[in-house]
């Protein structure tokens, strides 16, 4: 890696978002408060030379310089707003092309500086002098694509309550004549306009927020240790929160509540609702802390949140050979 980076190769650290603690708050907050999911990268430059050539993201980029120069040069857009499908090497000549014009950015960022890039817009830079070091934000929108994406799967699911769409087409139909199967495929769009109309909304949009809230990766937790803190739960045991898992608190039909964490559900007693509540607004509470609950209720609750990995006990430890068990390092 030494030669490499001697002979001008940038070294990329990929995902520190999910390996160093600073970064891994920051880009949870700032996913938290812009409502997209977020990763960080960075890239460490050798002097005199170009990080790499021409290209756009696929997602809205923030630069922050942290040491060292860097020459940038920013062009307009060959495709605005690309989605994730739609890279740039897909459409290498139109960019090679684009990257001769006139930049409509030609600065050099210095350490503390910033620059936004929304997704789309194509960029370079080279290293002036020493080495430059600098991080990019990866902000990945959440698009009006990504709903369409979200209401066409309900519709997939819903469409297959259709008899008609259950159909087998003839025997010996010859596939390779689209006049073949005309009517078929009419008839089948036909009938998904049909379910297209029926799409309910508020169910897209529940779609939508259980993509986009999978994309973030709560923290790992250490599933011995935490069964054996869910057993051994009293009044004085701290919960904590599970880090960066998204909750949402919901009515349900039948008088229950709907605790929405992630990409899964869990569904609670009616009375439950102020304890978990408290929870999710504080963070952390005491077992003896949930509101609204008498002392056994609280403990059947506290070990339900610890046993669906909601809720952790901050410092539980299980010993496993003689050796203390270790978070795993990937969210679960």
């Amino acid at each position: 890696m030494l030669r490499l980076f001697a002979d001008g190769s940038t070294v990329v650290l990929q995902g520190l978002h999910r390996l160093w603690p600073p970064l891994i708050e920051f880009a949870d907050q700032l996913a938290a408060d812009l409502g997209h999911p977020t990763q960080v990268n960075a890239y460490i430059t050798p002097p005199s030379s170009r990080g790499f050539s021409p290209h756009y993201d696929v997602h809205d980029v923030f630069v922050l310089q942290v040491a060292g120069e860097k020459h940038w040069r920013i062009h307009e857009p060959v495709l605005p707003d690309p989605l994730r499908t739609q890279p740039w090497n897909d459409r290498a000549a139109a960019v090679a092309a684009a990257a001769e014009r006139e930049p409509v950015i030609d600065a050099v960022l210095r350490p503390g500086d910033a620059l936004y890039l929304p997704r789309g817009y194509l960029h370079s830079a080279t290293a002036l002098g020493a080495i430059s070091a600098h991080l990019t934000i990866g902000i990945h929108s959440v698009t009006r694509w990504a709903a369409a994406e979200s209401a066409l799967d309900l519709v997939r699911v819903l469409a297959t309550e259709d008899p008609e769409l259950r159909r087998s087409l003839p025997l010996g139909v010859d596939l390779a004549d689209p006049a073949a199967v005309a009517d078929d495929v009419a008839t089948v769009v036909t009938a998904l306009k049909g379910w297209l109309d029926r799409v309910d909304p508020a169910e897209v949009a529940d779609r939508l927020r259980a993509r986009t809230w999978s994309q973030v990766r709560p923290e790992p937790v250490a599933p011995l240790a935490q069964a054996t803190a869910a057993a051994g739960l009293s009044p004085d045991t701290m919960l904590r929160l599970r880090r960066r898992l998204r909750c949402q608190l919901r009515e349900a039909a039948d008088g229950r509540v709907t605790l929405v964490a992630g990409r899964r559900s869990l569904e609670l007693p009616a009375e439950t609702r102020p304890a978990v509540a408290g929870l999710l607004a504080a963070g952390e509470l005491k077992v003896a802390d949930l509101p609204g609950l008498d002392a056994a209720d609280q403990l059947t609750l506290a070990r339900r949140l610890v046993t669906e990995s909601i809720a952790t006990v901050p410092g539980a430890t299980a010993e496993d050979h003689g050796g203390r068990e270790r978070a795993p390092g990937n969210g679960s």
